[in-house]
């Protein structure tokens, strides 16, 4: 069987390593060279070079980096709101089972757009503020309240950041001080609190027993068993 030719093959194969089967002009005919010179004038077409614009000259830095500088990742990925689970809806009173409030009882709002649930205890009754919670650490109950005469449109993500403070230079004599400065909380924020407090109580007053159930703490005791309790 014959073999295969390739397709790069040359138009002048050799007969040996460095003599072609075709000479010179042999192959000045064959590759059509003669037409493109008299195409022309005789004369082979020239390509004059494009001119390129001169690149600024580039100042080197004054310092270089001891260590590796870090770049932050692009992150491509699009943001998806969350899925609030079918249980939990305006209303609904919901168990905290961590943080600082763990195992208390509060009201939820609404979710906000960060994906977080607006929750309030009211704090006169059981001592927990408007704050933001984890659907993931709550446990939904059945007991559900009337908030329609409940204003949370305000409340959103910004409301509830803090302001980053500037580091100083401490001295020698403050860096040995251990007492740490307690900010107190602005006045707008204790109206807010106290405003949806006052129409949720009466809402909860006129049920009987609600106020004694958010007030009272949900803890496990021996002999419960969780996977059958119903809330």
């Amino acid at each position: 069987m014959a073999p295969r030719k390739s397709r790069a093959s040359s138009r002048n194969p050799e007969l040996i390593r460095g003599i072609g089967k075709y000479s010179r002009s042999k192959m000045y005919h064959k590759r059509g060279l003669w037409a493109i010179k008299a195409k022309h004038g005789g004369v082979f077409p020239r390509h004059e070079p494009k001119e390129v614009p001169p690149k600024p000259a580039e100042k080197p830095p004054k310092y270089y980096p001891a260590d590796d500088v870090k770049h932050p990742i692009p992150n491509h990925r699009k943001h998806k709101p969350t899925k609030l689970r079918a249980s939990i809806t305006p209303g609904t009173v919901l168990i905290l089972l961590a943080g600082r409030f763990m195992g208390k009882r509060v009201v939820f709002l609404k979710q906000l757009p960060s994906g977080l649930l607006l929750v309030t205890g009211p704090f006169k009754i059981n001592g927990v503020p408007l704050r933001r919670v984890n659907q993931a650490y709550v446990i939904a109950t059945s007991t559900k309240v009337d908030i329609s005469a409940v204003s949370a449109e305000k409340f959103d993500d910004k409301y509830f950041t803090k302001e980053k403070k500037k580091k100083k230079n401490k001295g020698e004599s403050e860096f040995f001080e251990t007492e740490k400065e307690t900010k107190a909380l602005p006045q707008e924020k204790k109206d807010d609190q106290k405003a949806v407090d006052t129409s949720l109580i009466k809402v909860i007053e006129a049920v009987p027993d609600l106020k004694a159930y958010l007030g009272a703490r949900f803890s496990l005791r021996a002999g419960m068993k969780p996977h059958e309790l119903v809330f």
